[in-house]
């Protein structure tokens, strides 16, 4: 059960495992996309399809036509990535081996839909993905194993997200056969450490008021979902690669002012503290652009102050954001 691009690796492992039948899929029903309106399938129903494995597509999964599909299944185990959904206790009890969810974090931190996203948000200098044994909790289950890596401090969290379901393939590959044998048992998460991240459903307005290290890395944390932005002459301005710029940290300035930046060009912004770089930039209708390029297109914008937005990204605890691709 999957919906995210990123665990089509953790899918084809496990369709590749010797003794390892996989019966089915389950994704969301495919959703218009782009300017028609026409239903585009998720990544994982066309990795599925490609590998001849049947596809489930329903809307939910308490109702009585899924339930009796999957009891006529009968799976020994059902694996769980990303999937946007809970699983009803009926679902959880189906298998004898139970229901594994990979879960890309270190867990107890990070719980909920967003863990990849709060890792960077938050800093962390560690992260990692865990296999654990589902329960009717977000995310409480005991871990069955983990594995850990470093942070560089430059990822953004699609490509930490990609890195996290890899790894999370390869624990499927070295914990399914030992779990169902039986010779793995489980550790309880410790609930004293237990962190929770939230559903981030909105591109999110920057405020230049804050340091430009803090939004270098909520930038990096919302590429490519849900996304950063500003306004510039009433048109949405994307931020899609920032940096923070060499210079001195305190050095004053004009929060939200674009200045040039050295010798060649470029854009840079004043903000609470230090200033911000706009590597690749893309203005509301146009492509997407070094800042650079957007300076010899558009010059007006030295000197602007872009606005401030203090109002925070809308957000509430709910299982895997992973209905989207």
């Amino acid at each position: 059960m999957g919906s995210r691009p990123s665990v089509v690796p953790a899918l084809r492992r496990l369709h590749a495992m010797p003794g390892v039948q996989v019966v089915a899929t389950v994704t969301p029903p495919d959703k218009p996309k782009g300017r028609g309106s026409d239903p585009k399938p998720l990544l994982v129903k066309l990795a599925a399809e490609a590998s001849e494995i049947p596809v489930l597509q329903p809307p939910n999964l308490d109702g009585e036509s899924i339930l009796a599909e999957l009891a006529r299944l009968a799976p020994d185990v059902i694996v769980v990535a990303a999937y946007g959904k809970f699983l009803p206790k009926t679902v959880l009890e189906l298998p004898p081996h139970g229901c594994l969810n990979l879960h890309p974090s270190l867990l107890p931190r990070h719980r909920g839909p967003s863990p990849v996203i709060a890792a960077i948000l938050e800093g962390d200098a560690v992260t990692g993905v865990s296999l654990m044994l589902m329960d009717e909790g977000m995310d409480t289950g005991p871990v069955i194993a983990s594995a850990g890596m470093s942070l560089s401090g430059g990822e953004t969290s699609g490509e930490l997200e990609d890195t996290l379901f890899e790894m999370g393939g390869g624990l499927l590959l070295d914990s399914l056969g030992p779990w169902v044998c039986g010779r793995l048992s489980v550790t309880p998460q410790d609930e004293a450490l237990a962190t929770v991240s939230r559903k981030f459903k909105r591109s999110h307005g920057i405020d230049w008021s804050v340091p430009a290290e803090t939004i270098a890395r909520r930038c990096r944390a919302f590429y490519p979902r849900p996304g950063s932005h500003t306004q510039w002459n009433g048109r949405r301005l994307k931020l899609l690669s920032v940096s923070q710029a060499q210079d001195a940290p305190d050095s004053p300035g004009v929060v939200g002012r674009v200045v040039m930046q050295g010798p060649l060009g470029g854009l840079k912004v004043e903000t609470g503290r230090g200033t911000l770089s706009l590597d690749l930039v893309q203005l509301e209708g146009g492509k997407a652009v070094s800042g650079c390029d957007f300076v010899n297109g558009h010059p007006g914008i030295i000197g602007a102050i872009l606005k401030t937005r203090n109002r925070s990204v809308r957000g509430r605890n709910c299982e895997e954001n992973g209905d989207q691709d």
